[in-house]
């Protein structure tokens, strides 16, 4: 009789545990990857980064949703976009989305620098056509020039690569969730999986 007892406990919890998986609107390994070293963020916010190359299309794709969910942000999360620096063509996007920080014109010229790449097909990838596209926000290509190569910027530059070493990126886009969880793709589903893991942290919090 405690063995029928047993066995049944056993199923029933197993049939739970079924049932619990199938409950889960996203997989691991599937929708977006479980990091090998999670460094999970400090503090009382929800750290979510996204790595990205300006002449990346899929990036470009993404970037409509990723405007869409931004409008819409949660409180409890805080956003940083961190451009990959994982070879030259790349760097020099990196050194140009930092130094438009440094100048503070970023907000004006980091949609309009995507347009241009990719709906434009203007060829901005190295330190001088992105100066001379910079001329059109109010910026000399001198001050542009030594933004794009101050200590400040190389210093951001150098802790992408770090980021990125640390994460085992190896493409872009890549939306990091509080150091935990890496989810990467160009449609809708991308913000999707976003609002599951902040919610999974939320829980584990």
């Amino acid at each position: 009789m405690k063995k029928f007892i047993i066995h049944g406990i056993a199923a029933t919890v197993m049939a739970f545990s079924v049932q619990a998986m199938a409950a889960e609107p996203f997989v691991a390994g599937k929708d977006y990857t479980v990091l090998k070293n999670p460094s999970p963020a400090t503090g009382n916010k929800i750290l979510v980064r996204e790595f990205f190359w300006y002449g990346c299309p899929h990036c470009f794709k993404l970037e409509p949703y990723m405007q869409t969910w931004l409008k819409a942000m949660p409180k409890d999360v805080n956003f940083l976009r961190t451009p990959a620096a994982m070879n030259p063509v790349w760097e020099s996007g990196a050194r140009t989305y930092y130094a438009s920080e440094l100048l503070n014109v970023r907000q004006k010229t980091h949609l309009p620098l995507m347009h241009a790449i990719h709906v434009d097909n203007q060829q901005i990838f190295d330190q001088a056509s992105a100066a001379k596209f910079f001329t059109k926000y109010g910026v000399p290509e001198s001050q542009f020039n030594s933004a794009y190569n101050s200590f400040a910027v190389s210093t951001q530059v150098a802790e992408s690569n770090k980021l990125a070493q640390q994460y085992q990126i190896t493409g872009v886009p890549a939306i990091i969730v509080n150091g935990k969880y890496m989810i990467q793709g160009e449609d809708g589903k991308v913000t999707q999986v976003l609002n599951y893991l902040l919610e999974k942290e939320r829980k584990a919090k």
